[in-house]
């Protein structure tokens, strides 16, 4: 378990790695964090690969959904974002104080019980996803004797969870892993040819089970590679270099992108410091607090 913490004392965050038996189902680790900033903080939050999931035990948050177009925000104490190619926003006031797991696709899938695509381009309470069992869970978590316990009853949660619903299909498990391994440049003819299943059966099985097509989730990887490069610790970077590497078609594909995905050019992101991050990355002191 790693604990990061600001010189003024402001942000803690605490991370740790979920039950080996848990790997499909969550991406990267848990992460904890208690913040306080001298006023509202405001993060872009853009596509991911990835359903995250945030389990509060402070004060709401404000969220925009990209359903209704990302301009109205609501209130949330815990809740989940369904697969997306849009961005979004959330405001925390002066203090939040959280546990966030990013499921994995075909995690969310396992662990929510739900067809995806109805989750698609939402932020939703966990309540009406788990019904009365968030409230309870929550309690249980805010509950817990310091973050190893909490991370271990999440263990729990999630492993009990998943047991209760089906699997992915094998052909949508294929389709995924091919995608991810190849950062969404893989044609999704290929995809389908490799399944032995249709064109037409691969994406609507695996809007099903994932929540977007294969085509839309290749969109993201593509984008996701992108931001790793551009935050990569080097010098100047080369965005040029960058584009052909994610296997954009050129300069002014690249842009397009990153406008449709983050709401501003690779180097408006860049002019922000990189300050585009998903909940939960990083102190108050690196958050983009200014317009979207």
């Amino acid at each position: 378990m790693l604990r990061q913490q600001t010189a003024a004392g402001g942000w803690e965050a605490v991370i740790a790695p979920p039950d080996p038996r848990l790997r499909a189902l969550v991406s990267g680790n848990y992460h904890g964090w208690t913040e306080h900033a001298a006023g509202p903080v405001t993060r872009r939050e853009v596509p991911k690969a990835a359903v995250p999931l945030i389990l509060n035990f402070g004060p709401p948050f404000l969220v925009t959904s990209p359903a209704d177009g990302g301009g109205t925000l609501r209130p949330y104490g815990s809740f989940l974002a369904g697969m997306t190619a849009l961005p979004a926003l959330t405001v925390a006031e002066r203090y939040s104080h959280c546990l966030q797991v990013n499921l994995t696709p075909l995690g969310a899938w396992q662990v929510l019980g739900l067809a995806m695509h109805e989750l698609t381009d939402r932020v939703v309470a966990l309540e009406d996803v788990l019904g009365p069992a968030a409230a309870l869970l929550v309690e249980e978590l805010a509950g817990a004797n310091g973050w190893p316990q909490r991370f271990g009853l999440l263990d729990l949660a999630l492993l009990r969870r998943a047991a209760g619903h089906r699997a992915p299909t094998p052909e949508v498990v294929h389709a995924l892993a091919r995608l991810d391994s190849s950062c969404g440049t893989v044609a999704i003819g290929a995809l389908a040819a490799e399944t032995g299943v249709s064109r037409r059966r691969l994406i609507d099985r695996f809007q099903v089970q994932v929540g977007l097509t294969p085509k839309a989730l290749a969109r993201i990887l593509r984008f996701n590679r992108a931001v790793g490069l551009l935050t990569a610790p080097q010098g100047e970077p080369d965005l040029a270099d960058i584009a052909l590497a994610c296997g954009f078609y050129d300069q002014a594909h690249f842009n397009r992108e990153f406008r449709s995905l983050a709401g501003c050019t690779p180097r408006g992101f860049l002019r922000d410091g990189g300050a585009i991050h998903e909940l939960g990355d990083f102190p108050a002191a690196e958050a983009f607090t200014g317009q979207p």
